[in-house]
């Protein structure tokens, strides 16, 4: 997938209700299998809440369990938000535990994966908008 096909297009409306937006399941993310706990789209879902120009916000929901593969996103940077559970982040090589309200950033080009400790719901920024997940 190139640069130009993981852009993302702004959303043709300026509000959105949660229960509103469709959850896609994910089986892949930066075109790698992800460890599944579970069936197949069952570990890892998300939601495309608002898309702008510029960025994105997105809401996944990780089973416990579940562990993404180490990869790094060339072309954007991804901010993230802890609502609910607890996750594993390792950012170039650096450890964290990340609890309800906790943050993080991915900045371009950094390795980095999570392992899911509880099952979490997480909202992340991707700027620019960029869909990495299959």
């Amino acid at each position: 997938m190139t640069t130009s096909d993981r852009r993302l297009s702004p959303s043709r409306y300026r509000f959105a209700r949660n229960s509103d937006v469709t959850t896609t399941p994910v089986t892949r993310l930066e075109g790698r299998s992800e460890s599944q706990p579970r069936g197949p789209g069952d570990a890892l879902s998300v939601k495309e809440l608002m898309t702008g120009q510029d960025a994105t916000l997105l809401e996944f929901r990780r089973a416990k369990g579940l562990v993404d593969p180490n990869h790094a996103h060339p072309d954007h940077e991804s901010i993230c938000y802890l609502v609910s559970g607890r996750v594993r982040v390792v950012i170039d090589g650096e450890e964290f535990i990340a609890e309800p309200g906790d943050a993080w950033i991915h900045p371009a080009g950094i390795p980095h994966f999570h392992e899911t400790l509880e099952d979490s719901v997480q909202i992340e920024i991707k700027a620019p908008p960029t869909r990495t997940w299959d």
